[in-house]
C-alpha cells in the first residue's frame, strides 16, 4: 500500500490518481499510524513551507515520517515535499524543516546562488523544463538512480516553484535543471527520492517515474 500523506495542503488528488492509474492502490491519509504500516510513502505538496510544517506538526506526522525515513521506507517528495526534507526555507525564516537532508531551500528572485542574476525572472517558476542528470562534469553520474529507468536525458518536465534546494552535499542531486541558472531538480538518497517538478503533470516521462517508483523493492 502507498500512503499519499494529508496535511492539509497540496494536489492530493491529482497525484493519487496518477499513482491509481498505473493499477496501484493507494491510501490518502493523516494518520500517523497509516504512515508508519504504509510500504511506500508520498508527500506531495503545493502551498508554503512554514504552514506546511505547522500542519505536519499539528497532525502528529512529523515523527512518523523520520522514523519511516531511517527504516528505509521508500519515500517520494514532490515539490514541497522535496523542499520540507532540508533544514530551512528563505521562505519561512526561523521555521525548520524536516532536517532529513542537509540544507536550505532558496527563492529564484533574491538568490546569489544562481547565475547569472536572476532579477528578470519570472516568479514562480511554472512550465515545462528539461531536466539532466547533474555533475558530469565532476564524474559523479547519477545514471543508476532506480528512478530514472527508461528516462531519456534531457526529458521535460513540468514545474510550479518560486524555490529551489540547495543542498549542503552536491551528491545528493540526482537532477538539475536550469532558470537563470542550475538548480536542484531532484534528490536521491538511497530509498529517499524527491523531485521538484510534478510527475503528475508530466504526462508519460512523469508516469514512467511514478511507475519506477511503484516497482521499487
Amino acid at each position: 500500500m502507498i500512503v499519499v500523506i494529508d496535511y492539509g495542503m497540496g494536489n492530493l488528488r491529482s497525484v493519487s490518481k496518477a499513482l491509481e492509474s498505473l493499477g496501484v492502490s493507494v491510501r490518502v491519509s493523516s494518520d500517523a499510524k497509516d504512515v508508519a504500516a504504509a510500504q511506500k510513502l508520498v508527500l506531495p505538496g503545493v502551498g508554503a513551507f512554514g504552514a506546511a510544517m505547522e500542519e505536519l506538526a499539528s497532525r502528529r506526522l512529523l515523527e512518523p515520517i523520520k522514523t519511516a525515513l531511517a527504516s528505509g521506507t521508500p519515500y517520494l517528495g514532490i515539490c514541497l515535499g522535496l523542499q520540507l526534507l532540508f533544514e530551512s526555507s528563505e521562505e519561512s525564516p526561523g521555521t525548520k524543516g524536516l532536517g532529513i537532508l542537509p540544507g536550505t531551500v532558496r527563492r529564484f528572485a533574491c538568490s546569489s546562488h544562481l547565475t547569472p542574476h536572476t532579477s528578470h525572472l519570472k516568479i514562480p517558476h511554472m512550465g515545462w523544463n528539461q531536466v539532466v542528470t547533474s555533475q558530469k562534469e565532476k564524474g559523479i553520474s547519477q545514471k543508476g538512480c532506480p528512478l530514472l529507468k527508461d528516462i531519456p536525458e534531457g526529458s521535460f518536465v513540468y514545474f510550479v516553484h518560486s524555490y529551489y534546494a540547495d543542498p549542503t552535499d552536491r551528491s545528493l542531486v540526482a537532477l538539475e535543471s536550469d532558470y537563470g541558472g542550475r538548480f536542484t531538480a531532484m534528490v536521491w538518497r538511497g530509498q529517499l527520492f524527491a523531485t521538484q517538478f510534478h510527475p503528475e503533470k508530466s504526462q508519460a516521462v512523469g508516469l514512467q517515474l511514478l511507475q519506477n517508483f511503484i516497482n521499487l523493492q
